[in-house]
């Protein structure tokens, strides 16, 4: 017997769609993937780690936390950056599982 499905609203899905939208950008993929070792990073942390300045990584986290993906915590003069939807590490297992072989080469 197969199974049934929900469907997703339309709300649903033009919320999914413009999330997916910002995920949809090697620098903010690269900072989902190094936050999601864990390790909460800075700006500077994570402009140094994708070889990006820290302006151009301030708007990645900014658009990422307007979806909902980040939260940041401030610790004295340092704002530190770490995931919130959790369902980002699925995400992340399903795009390393189809493209985690890919070499620059390609």
């Amino acid at each position: 017997m197969a199974q049934e499905t929900k469907l997703i609203s339309e709300a649903g899905l033009r919320q999914a769609a413009e999330c997916l939208r910002t995920l949809a950008h090697p620098s903010r993929l690269h900072i989902v993937q190094l936050l999601l070792t864990g390790e909460a990073y800075t700006v500077g942390e994570l402009a140094d780690e994708c070889q990006l300045t820290q302006p151009v990584t301030s708007e990645h986290l900014r658009l990422l936390q307007r979806c909902g993906f980040l939260e940041s915590q401030r610790q004295g003069r340092q704002v530190y950056y770490q995931v919130s939807e959790p369902h980002l590490s699925d995400l992340m297992t399903c795009i390393r599982g189809r493209f985690g072989q890919v070499t620059d080469e390609e």
